[in-house]
């Protein structure tokens, strides 16, 4: 029997995405889909699937490799401060804190009051579950609407994770208090030395590690899997949760910059095969049949129901000061969404016999229920506004007659461009013809940095001097700008110069070689030069970011008969294109085509999932 169970647990975790898919079900969580499946072969319905020490074992397994994935769902970028920046009130991690903190004294109030009527009566355990927020079930909503990177997606995405660290800290300190640990509580501390004792010492060899790692051997995801028992073990022995130690070596394996490459192989072993025992097995467990019987606890799901939503809809107030009202109220509701912590939690509780096995069955269904609510709400309110639609923003520094025109062509795609001249005559003569030109007596370090010029997605140099370009470069480069494009103009460029720029990361611009190019090709290619300036089509560029499409052969892409693949480019080699070329993540692919073709081949190609 035990081993059916297993069999059936496994056969569900198969069929889950393919019946999704087939009924294009894409509203719902696959974590909640899964819960559901749960309840349906436990023994609240068919009772096929029993609870076995081999389950329970995978069970644990799957909520650790789901916290060590929340934990690497953090994105610390998002927390620096970029150098010499003022504090800005309305910036994502103001909002998001200022967010966040609603929803503590909203979920505090809704405990005490639960307390009062005699419903629930641990006000702290209610606090915890009423300021959870699912970080993956928020990440995956925001990637569908493409809106991760923007600002409003970025504000949501960090109120998600302060709804998730936070409450996991005190989840720590709860357990602590009610095992019988309050004395050994400080003993915490160590766990967090350890983790950060661990990223120190990992660092450096960690580089060497993806050196030497063969497809035998995968040292990055051994690695991971160390980093989890070991940051695990640590934690139980201090008397912390487990679950804490997981989430905390997401955090190292994060901050070690893996590849994406090995966060997608974690990703694999995670969602594809550990985390569904997680969830399907919290479904088991639950015993439906039970609470429908007992009318004081069905009564319980609605409350809840409502004090999940509740708790957070005074985030709206903090959003709508930066973004619009309809958005703002949609955000809030995507942040209702709570079952990845909630679980854990409920289990903690369990296991301290804080909470009777009625109450926690109520609460995972409410649970599951805004879990459902909460996307759907959120797919069909949110509105894209300008700023969701700007693709990046591009600082020029130098105004002439290359820069002004392709800035005027930008710009109607939505490019948010400014350009910078320190010359007045410049200024006089295009400030008419560009919607944001800026006039600086002197252009350097401190003047481009009190602007905000830094403040940018790329930063193209485009002075008539290579060495003030270069310099220019190399300051935006160590102020953390992502791409810096330099022109080096000169027929005598110092060429150890070229190749320290190239070596900082900075991508040259030579108009002599662009030209000498294009003669070439001209000759020996003569239909070259309509590809480059017909209207109708064009030469694009894509960097494969779809995990959809890695590991497919390109004869299969479902585009491919409406594009011309040129040349792919992996690790910066160049590989020429055939039908059954296998691609890969991170592939540079150049290829022409019918404009609206292309566009659309070039979004898909990006996309992260």
């Amino acid at each position: 029997m035990e081993q059916l169970s297993i069999l059936i647990v496994m056969v569900a975790a198969l069929l889950i995405p393919l019946v999704m898919a087939r009924f294009n079900i894409s509203s719902v969580p696959t974590a909640v889909a899964e819960i559901v499946t749960g309840i349906i072969l436990g023994k609240s319905l068919f009772g096929v699937v029993t609870t076995t020490e081999a389950l329970s074992l995978m069970s644990t397994l799957g909520v650790m490799m789901l916290m060590f994935l929340s934990g690497m769902e953090i994105n610390f970028d998002l927390f620096k401060k970029q150098p010499g920046a003022a504090p800005n009130p309305k910036s994502p991690v103001n909002l998001a804190m200022r967010a966040f903190g609603l929803v503590v004294v909203s979920a505090a109030i809704l405990g005490i009051i639960l307390n009062q009527v005699g419903l629930f009566h641990d006000v702290f355990l209610a606090t915890i579950l009423f300021s959870t927020v699912a970080l993956g079930v928020v990440i995956a909503t925001l990637k569908e609407k493409e809106i991760l990177g923007r600002p409003a997606g970025q504000t949501i995405l960090l109120t998600a994770v302060l709804g998730e660290v936070v409450p996991m800290l005190a989840l720590t300190i709860y357990a602590s208090l009610n095992g019988g640990n309050a004395s050994q509580l400080w003993l915490i501390v160590l766990l967090f030395l350890a983790a950060i004792l661990l990223l120190r010492r990992f660092k450096q060899p960690y580089a060497w590690f993806n050196k030497i790692s063969k497809a035998t051997t995968q040292l990055d995801i051994r690695l991971a899997f160390f980093l989890i028992f070991i940051l695990v073990t640590i934690a139980e022995q201090v008397g912390a949760e487990n679950i804490l130690g997981a989430f905390l070596a997401g955090m190292v394996m994060k901050l070690l910059e893996p590849s994406e490459a090995t966060q997608e192989k974690l990703t694999s072993i995670g969602y594809g095969f550990l985390i569904p025992f997680f969830f399907i097995m919290t479904g088991v467990k639950l015993n439906i049949r039970q609470l429908f019987a007992n009318p004081r606890a069905l009564a319980l799901i609605p409350i809840l129901v409502a004090c999940f939503i509740l708790a957070k809809l005074p985030t709206m107030l903090i959003f709508s000061r930066r973004f619009a009202k309809r958005n703002a109220f949609a955000g809030s509701f995507l942040t209702v969404t709570t079952i990845t912590l909630v679980l854990p939690s409920l289990q903690v509780a369990r296991n301290l016999h804080a909470i009777t096995s009625t109450q926690s069955d109520a609460f995972v269904l409410a649970a599951v229920i805004v879990c459902i609510i909460g996307p759907i709400v959120f797919n069909s309110t949110y509105k894209l506004e300008k700023a969701d639609l700007i693709k990046q923003r591009v600082v020029i520094l130098g105004t002439n007659t290359v820069t002004v025109p392709i800035t005027q062509q930008l710009s109607k795609n939505w490019y948010v461009i400014r350009m910078v001249t320190d010359s007045e005559e410049n200024y006089k003569t295009y400030n008419s013809e560009v919607r944001d030109l800026s006039y600086l007596d002197k252009v350097d370090e401190t003047t481009l940095d009190q602007g905000d010029y830094f403040d940018t997605d790329i930063l193209v140099a485009a002075f008539l001097n290579d060495r003030k370009n270069a310099s220019l470069a190399l300051l935006a480069k160590k102020h953390g700008v992502g791409r810096v494009i330099a022109s080096q103009e000169s027929p005598n460029a110092d060429q150890r110069r070229i190749s320290s720029l190239k070596q900082a990361g900075v991508e040259i611009f030579n108009s002599f070689n662009v030209e000498t190019s294009v003669l070439r090709s001209m000759i020996e290619s003569p239909s070259i030069i309509d590809l480059l300036t017909d209207t109708e089509a064009g030469l694009f560029e894509a960097t494969i970011r779809n995990q959809r499409y890695a590991g497919q052969e390109l004869h299969t892409l479902p585009f491919i008969d409406k594009i011309t693949v040129s040349r792919i480019y992996r690790k910066h080699k160049p590989i020429a294109p055939h039908g059954d070329t296998i691609l890969e993540l991170g592939d540079h692919i150049l290829f022409t085509g019918a404009h609206a073709d292309a566009e659309a081949a070039r979004d898909e190609l990006r996309r992260k999932n």
